[in-house]
């Protein structure tokens, strides 16, 4: 009786700590990381998020960069993190797609988090220098169908959500590229301009500046409407591929099993942070839809999408260790 009643009452003080604990958050500073090399745009949103969150929580957020196998080593490093609310996941739609081809990760890609909001939506740029001999993404198509495999496509890497949009773009337009991976967005979109890749599939933030100065032509856009900023560019599906759509995004998650009022305080945070008219104009200008969503949706969001690029990565035979 007497073992009975000290588990009861130790019980009784563990749940009492986690409301305590998350009615004092936070009490030092809070660390987000993200998983790619400088210049992208997920650092970017990774940073303003960080810097206007920080004043309304009142402690410091640092942002980390640990770039490397298309965001899952940063991945990992939060999956393992205390599940306190200190080390957040700024999340981009390059996890669910390296969760689909590294067979050998150390996390699960949706159980091992804590979701907590997306911020931003935004497609995905074909981009083709301006002295390109391809007019339409259509002629582009007829390119790669009359040589297949020679048509190059420079990607963010291995597994990277550039470079998986590409194979079902291939997959479902039934043509072969020549996939060509860099060490991150910015580089691919260097090699575009060097020359040694014929095209890009480029987040509207890198993309757009490229094509207003006229050093870059945009062919077509992934989503499933014609982008605001380029509203003359026609969509992959209204240039010979149906219905194709593919919207990548930005967001927050912590470890999985982080106290629910940590959750409810950072997603409320986010959505504040989003609504600030500077920060909104910032994600606007870099071609981003800002838009939040609850935990449930973006966990759901996540699930759907490790589906979809799982079955691209099986057609297409893409699998890494």
């Amino acid at each position: 009786m007497v073992i009975m009643r000290l588990c009861a009452v130790l019980t009784a003080l563990l749940v009492l700590a986690f409301p305590a604990r998350a009615q004092d958050y936070p009490s030092r500073l809070i660390k987000l990381i993200q998983g790619f090399p400088p210049g992208g745009n997920v650092e970017f949103v990774a940073r303003l998020l960080a810097h206007e969150m920080s004043k309304s929580l009142g402690q410091a957020i640092i942002v980390e960069s640990k770039p490397g196998q298309a965001g899952s080593l940063a991945a990992e490093a939060v999956a393992n993190a205390e599940s306190d609310g200190y080390t957040l996941l700024l999340v981009s739609g390059a996890h669910p797609a390296t969760a689909a081809i590294y067979k050998k990760l150390k996390y699960d890609p949706v159980d091992a988090f804590a979701w907590i909001s997306t911020a931003s939506f935004y497609p995905f740029i074909v981009c083709v220098r301006s002295d390109a001999k391809w007019a339409s993404f259509g002629d582009l198509l007829a390119a790669a169908r009359a040589a297949p495999g020679k048509v190059s496509s420079g990607t963010a890497g291995n597994g990277s959500i550039a470079h998986m949009t590409t194979e079902l773009i291939a997959r479902t337009a039934g043509v072969k590229f020549l996939s060509v991976p860099y060490r991150g967005e910015a580089m691919a979109v260097t090699g575009l301009l060097s020359g040694d890749v014929d095209f890009v599939l480029a987040t509207a933030a890198l993309a757009i500046p490229h094509v207003r100065s006229g050093v870059v032509k945009a062919l077509a856009v992934t989503g499933k409407s014609r982008w605001k900023d380029i509203p003359d560019v026609a969509t992959v599906s209204e240039q010979g591929v149906p219905d194709f759509e593919v919207i990548s995004w930005s967001g927050v998650a912590a470890p999985a099993k982080t106290p629910q009022p940590i959750i409810e305080r950072l997603h409320g945070e986010i959505e504040k942070a989003i609504s600030v008219a500077d920060v909104r104009s910032k994600l606007e200008a870099a071609g981003s839809e800002v838009r939040a969503t609850s935990p449930a949706a973006m966990r759901a969001l996540v699930d759907r999408q490790v589906r979809m690029w799982s079955e691209v990565a099986r057609e297409a035979r893409i699998e890494l260790d």
